[in-house]
């Protein structure tokens, strides 16, 4: 009897390995650490549960640059996952490596998945579009500049309302320095806030063919007389001590948390930071300023984060896989708790919609400014997005460029008129790769 319930154990352990053999493993890989990475974990394990046929495995692989080298490799030797996450400053890049990639529009279309692109929020999906404005990646971690206040500060300096044009960006600041503060403002993402959400924000070019979006012999153009002004603008109120510079990325977050400078601009993802650093403090959620002799009305900024690229080279019942869960990862219940969890945008109208019938807006003000400052305008050629080949470099540049503009060693137009020239053999570097 012992030997035939060993059997037993044994043939239904096999049936069991078998099951679940059977399951079609696709491979995910992605730059979300931390909270967002346990948070990717539950939405793969949530839709596995759901169904029997596909297993998504989400790999952590480090940094943006670091995920998309390491799939860009990985395709060469023809090991590369399936899905990769890639960061929106490398669209370009990826769209330049056609024979890699699935475009999800196509993807959609060949497994029969139900997908029409009019549900996603436009000024999301543009980026992400080809010139006949077809989807090529999902939209996935999409965030967007706004700017951030503290309400205790302002309250001090008699400040009752946030600046909405840059005028008054440097009324409210002076404000706050007679109030006995030492800065008025900080920034994070410079070559992102103070060059390509300035051109999107107040419709100027910041560079030719569409900002990219019409060909590889793009060239750049933001050396031209508003972002010149801008930029001097800076120079002036970094002498005065209304703008101090804190570093690359986020490193000037901690002089907004310590109350050094009373407001910063950065991604809306960083919500949930700004809360954990700021308890006990009072703060706000304001659009991005706009210049008023420039515009009238400002126009949408335009969006950070990253989206999930198909890459070729697996099986089609894998990709019947990607395609359902991209699905999945679409439906409002799902978008509408990352969105809620991370601070990223919704990216589907529902979603949007959903958070606000389940009054997360009411219960957490401000954390729709993003949303309301991304649709309120439609998109033109100029806050549609950008799309420049091999500018990871490119942003290096700008800041090389503008670090020296805050220190006092160039003018804005010689730190400008470098940065183009520099940046413009980046895109010729680039351009020459796809031919």
């Amino acid at each position: 009897m012992k030997k035939l319930s060993l059997a037993g154990l044994i043939t239904a352990s096999l049936l069991l390995s078998g099951q679940a053999l059977a399951k079609t493993e696709i491979e995910w890989w992605h730059a979300m650490g931390g909270a967002n990475n346990t948070k990717i974990d539950e939405i793969a394990a949530k839709f596995n549960a759901k169904q029997d046929e596909y297993e998504i495995k989400p790999v952590f692989k480090g940094s943006y640059s670091e995920t998309m080298t390491g799939a860009i490799a990985a395709f060469r030797s023809n090991q590369q996952p399936a899905i990769v996450q890639v960061f929106e400053v490398g669209t370009a890049t990826m769209m330049g490596a056609k024979k890699a990639i699935y475009p999800v529009y196509q993807l959609m279309d060949d497994t029969k998945q139900k997908f029409n692109s009019s549900d996603y929020l436009s000024s999301v999906t543009a980026y992400y579009t080809d010139e006949q404005g077809r989807m090529i990646s999902m939209p996935f971690n999409s965030s967007t500049p706004v700017l951030y206040y503290n309400k205790a500060l302002f309250k001090k300096a008699g400040v009752t309302e946030p600046p909405k044009t840059w005028d008054e960006m440097e009324v409210v600041s002076k404000k706050l320095l007679a109030s006995g503060l030492k800065c008025g403002f900080t920034t994070t993402w410079q070559s992102w806030t103070q060059i390509e959400n300035f051109g999107a924000r107040n419709n100027i070019p910041m560079a030719t063919k569409n900002n990219g979006f019409g060909g590889f012999d793009t060239e750049f153009t933001f050396n031209t007389a508003p972002f010149v002004k801008h930029i001097e603008r800076m120079a002036k109120w970094s002498k005065e001590g209304i703008f101090k510079y804190g570093g690359r990325q986020s490193d000037s977050l901690p002089l907004f948390y310590n109350q050094e400078c009373a407001m910063t601009m950065g991604s809306s993802a960083s919500l949930s930071g700004v809360k954990a650093n700021m308890k006990g403090i009072p703060f706000g959620v304001s659009q991005l300023p706009y210049d008023s002799d420039l515009v009238k009305q400002p126009l949408n900024s335009i969006i950070g984060g990253g989206s999930l690229w198909v890459l070729k080279g697996h099986t089609e019942e894998e990709y019947k896989g990607v395609a359902e869960f991209f699905s999945y990862l679409s439906s409002p219940e799902v978008q509408a708790d990352w969105h809620q969890f991370t601070g990223y945008l919704p990216i589907t109208s529902e979603a949007y919609e959903l958070s606000k019938s389940q009054g997360y807006y009411e219960k957490n003000p401000g954390t729709d400014t993003a949303i309301i400052q991304m649709t309120t305008a439609t998109p033109t050629a100029n806050s549609k997005g950008i799309r420049f080949g091999n500018y990871l470099q490119g942003r290096s540049i700008i800041n090389e460029e503008l670090e020296k503009v805050w220190s006092g060693k160039q003018t804005a137009q010689q730190a400008l008129d470098n940065a183009v020239r520099r940046g413009n053999d980046q895109l010729r570097r680039f351009e020459r790769s796809q031919k």
